[in-house]
């Protein structure tokens, strides 16, 4: 079989033994890898209804048929896992040399199961499995944690590491690579933590399976050249995503004050043009071109990771108004392990919250001191960080009242950094995301800028579809990053053309998008698996922006409109093929061959 190793590592940290087990083609062919072989693992291997931080949830270490390979921007794995943040499915792509290891070790993906007594790291090499100790470095940030395996190993080797927030479970905390790289958004550390999992060091010299390697190496040159001379790559290379501070804020949509507002009087003090004067390096994932890392020197004269998601939420988000410290809490977040989206928004949350006389502790907005002094006491489980370690949803419902109507998350996971009072097809992005309040997967914010941004059409669903199959369904899958289409518009039928070549199968956009619905209707399966009482009320976006109309900016007495809302997600489930609460109907399970879900499902709810 070309494409896939067609094995993976069963790795259980309980009793330190290893087991090599097959991957049906069926199944690689039907879910293509990365998120889509993570979400069947993970509905094979756990039982519905288990705790995410017990021995009993399995942690998914991903690669897809396309990670690895020289091709564009190929460098990325996806770790996935039951999460402790959502009680769902969740997962995050990571871009480092960990892919590019693990698709050279001989197998397509890790599935790491129990927990060990003591701290414990895995050293991985062309498949064969080391336990070593990890209690010399139990306790260490991730920087350090790197710099002593490195030490240990080599260079030439993959690094997946937690820092202090992951060993103490903090709900939002992910796992780290390359002193900056950051993914697992919904509690992909903290399953790490729970396991006594230090660390995942892989090394892999063996030459994946390529149908046709003369095929591959044509299209891939000719990529390569595409992306370079796009229009928009010498501005992609100076600012990366950070152009969108000031996009975002021109278009209303710059998240402020808890996303109170959508526009900051003081964005230009964290915007990409003063990035571009504070830069002083740039980084990227192996086999990129169009590398998106800006490194600045933060405000104690180490380097920080930039990118336009942390500089929004612990910058405006918060009215953190000086780039430098904005870049110090998020290399300081980086060292511990936590997700910086997350981090800003419960951040802004509680600050909210003191504004309104609704906690005792009182954190003023813009409070530097206090912001850096809640990141590390976060990461520990200290005092207040030990409440805004459990992330926005608990937080509110711990407050309980109004705090519930100001909690920014879908399904348990913070919104990231987009204001949709008044786009509300971004809106449905969040609402309908595979791991909650997440952009990755649709931002469809820009076409509706571009176009009709109040609208809420049936073309706007249907493009919002088409975005989540090819961002959350394909690129997530094969596994590659989405930015070389995204970003500088290299055209999305390279990414059939390179399957092909790798798996000597014939593919086609239309295959891929059948496989995205087959992956995105398994992912909602599983959500629905997981609750009790599953409802269509799991995809609505925050109160905030139906209740809490904007006051500043052009489109002041904005907010977006309940009732149209709730049509707009009819259509989307008529268009994926789910009843009205959102649960797939049994022809749709059956027409993608997921039949084997029915009598799962139908413990849980009524199938149509």
């Amino acid at each position: 079989m070309h494409g896939w190793w067609g094995k993976a590592l069963l790795i259980d940290l309980t009793k330190s033994k290893v087991k090599e087990v097959s991957i049906e083609p069926e199944i690689l062919h039907g879910f293509i890898g990365g998120r889509g072989l993570a979400v069947r693992l993970l509905w094979d291997l756990i039982p519905p209804g288990v705790d995410p931080l017990s021995p009993y949830n399995a942690l998914i270490v991903a690669s897809g048929p396309l990670s690895g390979l020289p091709l564009p921007s190929s460098g990325k794995l996806v770790v996935a896992s039951k999460s402790p943040l959502t009680n769902g499915y969740g997962d995050g792509n990571i871009g480092s040399m960990a892919s590019h290891h693990l698709r050279h070790s001989g197998y397509d993906a890790l599935i790491i199961t129990g927990a060990s007594k003591k701290p414990v790291y895995l050293y991985i090499e062309n498949g064969k499995v080391e336990f070593r100790s990890a209690e010399d470095l139990w306790g260490l940030d991730t920087f350090t944690t790197e710099e002593k395996l490195v030490r240990e190993h080599g260079r030439n080797i993959g690094i997946l590491e937690i820092g202090p927030a992951g060993e103490h479970m903090v709900r939002y905390a992910t796992v780290i690579s390359q002193k900056g790289r950051s993914g697992g958004r919904p509690g992909m550390g903290a399953v790490m933590g729970s396991k006594k999992l230090k660390a995942i060091v892989i090394k892999g010299n063996m030459e994946p399976p390529i149908a046709d390697k003369e095929a591959l190496r044509k299209i891939s040159e000719e990529a390569y050249k595409k992306i370079q001379g796009s229009d928009n790559y010498d501005y992609w290379i100076r600012q990366g995503t950070m152009s969108t501070i000031q996009w975002s804020h021109q278009n209303s949509v710059l998240p402020t004050m808890n996303f109170r507002e959508g526009v900051w009087e003081l964005y230009e003090t964290i915007s990409g043009d003063l990035m571009e004067k504070l830069k002083i390096d740039r980084r990227g994932c192996p086999y990129c071109n169009m590398q998106c890392g800006n490194v600045v020197g933060d405000d104690v004269g180490e380097e920080s990771e930039l990118d336009y998601e942390n500089v929004a939420m612990l910058g405006s988000n918060i009215l953190l108004e000086n780039l430098k410290r904005v870049a110090e809490i998020n290399k300081l977040a980086d060292k511990l392990g936590i997700d910086t989206i997350s981090l800003g928004n419960s951040i802004g949350f509680y600050m909210e919250a003191s504004e309104r006389g609704l906690v005792k502790e009182r954190v003023e907005w813009g409070d530097f001191k206090a912001v850096r002094e809640i990141t590390i006491d976060t990461a520990y489980r200290r005092g207040l960080g030990a409440f805004i370690a459990e992330g926005v949803m608990r937080m509110a419902r711990s407050i309980g009242g109004e705090a519930l109507d100001f909690a920014m998350h879908v399904k348990g996971l913070e919104v990231s950094a987009y204001n949709c009072h008044t786009t509300p097809g971004m809106a449905l992005a969040y609402g309908t995301s595979s791991i909650g309040a997440h952009h990755k997967d649709a931002w469809i914010i820009s076409y509706e800028v571009r176009t009709d941004r109040s609208s809420y059409s049936r073309d706007k669903v249907e493009r919002l579809i088409f975005l989540q199959n090819m961002r959350g369904g394909m690129f997530e899958s094969l596994t590659t990053c989405r930015l070389p289409w995204v970003e500088v518009g290299l055209d999305l039928e390279y990414y059939p053309r390179f399957l092909s070549a790798v798996t000597g199968l014939k593919w086609s956009l239309d295959d891929i998008s059948v496989t995205a619905n087959r992956i995105y209707t398994l992912i909602r399966a599983f959500w629905i698996r997981e609750y009790m009482g599953w409802s269509s009320s799991m995809d609505y976006p925050p109160t905030r922006w139906f209740k809490h109309p904007l006051t500043k900016g052009p489109y002041a007495g904005s907010h977006l409109d309940i009732s149209k809302y709730s049509e707009m997600l009819k259509i989307y489930y008529e268009t994926r093929g789910w009843d009205e609460n959102g649960v797939p109907k049994k022809e749709t399970l059956i027409k993608l061959g997921l039949d084997f879900t029915i009598p799962v499902l139908e413990d849980f709810v009524k199938l149509q």
